[in-house]
């Protein structure tokens, strides 16, 4: 587990609909009627491409370097182990002069995520507890998956969990304090952020017995629905690795709290003693990670984390 700090590659939206659209007739040998740009996020973005014959599929441009690898690894894995649908992967791209972006086709979801499906925060409150038990059933598929290490699924090296992730929360740390000291980040997250990792020792106490696979980046944005409202699959993993289980819990919490995802898991298959104080932990770092990585502040989701942060620390 490492904290990797990179600028990334810029792509605006034109640009990747001409190389999305260039890259599925060369890869497919099916010439493309239109291309639409679905999204992206810190590291990465998506579009569709529909081929004349009305076949579509998604290819994601990759905004860091070397992560296509480990990206079209880990979608595969997952793909055995969980539940639900993951995309498969059609082809994979190094960037070369003609398309000068790392990027991969894979087969489309049906449907549109939990965040952009207007239907499902508009839904009861027995339809939210029925997605809620569905999503957390098939992401417990994915957590049955196990090593005798912790870390990256492709080589995982630590004995304990422990040993994974402090050197990776110190690394984002001290980084932080540097980007303090540069004006790139405020004092107060620096304070937050100082004053959690003094208790890192207390909320990290409780050993974590088993390395599971874990999505990585599963929240409501990740989720797809289909037009009956029922779950489709999940899509996007990011820094997908054998770890602590709670580690695929904290993005429930950012977007979403109405679905009560987290709380689902806990009911059904058990948490630590410490679990919030470690969301919290594992949010707030998350999100001042992808901030110094990929240089996308989002107040919507840091200023939560930052509050949530401060509760738990009042009460330690």
């Amino acid at each position: 587990m490492k904290a990797e700090f990179i600028t990334p590659v810029a792509l605006d939206t034109k640009q990747g609909e001409t190389c999305a659209a260039r890259i599925a007739e060369r890869e497919t040998g099916e010439s493309v009627s239109s291309v639409r740009y679905l999204g992206g996020g810190s590291f990465g973005k998506a579009y569709r491409v529909t081929h004349r014959n009305g076949n579509r599929i998604v290819v994601k441009f990759l905004r860091a370097p070397d992560m296509l690898k480990k990206e079209v690894f880990d979608l595969s894995l997952l793909a055995e182990h969980c539940s639900t649908k993951i995309p498969a992967v059609l082809f994979s791209h190094t960037a070369d002069d003609r398309i000068p972006f790392d990027c991969y086709g894979m087969e489309e979801i049906e449907g549109k995520t939990v965040l952009k499906s207007r239907g499902m925060w508009l839904c009861s409150k027995q339809k939210k507890r029925d997605f809620a038990l569905a999503v957390t059933r098939h992401q417990h598929s994915i957590h049955q998956c196990v090593s005798d290490r912790f870390g990256d699924t492709m080589n995982p090296t630590f004995d304990t969990w422990q040993a994974c992730y402090r050197p990776f929360a110190e690394a984002i740390l001290n980084h932080a304090e540097r980007f303090r000291k540069d004006g790139k980040l405020s004092s107060k997250i620096f304070s937050v952020l100082s004053s959690a990792w003094e208790k890192f020792d207390l909320i990290f106490s409780e050993p974590v017995k088993q390395a599971v696979l874990i999505h990585g980046d599963l929240n409501i944005g990740n989720i797809m629905v289909d037009h009956k409202k029922q779950l489709s699959g999940f899509i996007d993993p990011l820094n997908c690795m054998y770890a602590d289980v709670e580690y695929d819990l904290f993005q429930f919490d950012n977007f979403g709290k109405c679905f009560g995802l987290s709380n689902t898991y806990a009911a059904q298959y058990g948490v630590s003693r410490l679990w919030r104080e470690k969301l919290a932990f594992y949010g707030l770092w998350n999100e001042v990670y992808c901030y110094m990585k990929s240089g996308v502040y989002v107040p919507v989701i840091m200023n939560p984390l930052l509050k949530n942060m401060q509760k738990i620390l009042c009460r330690l």
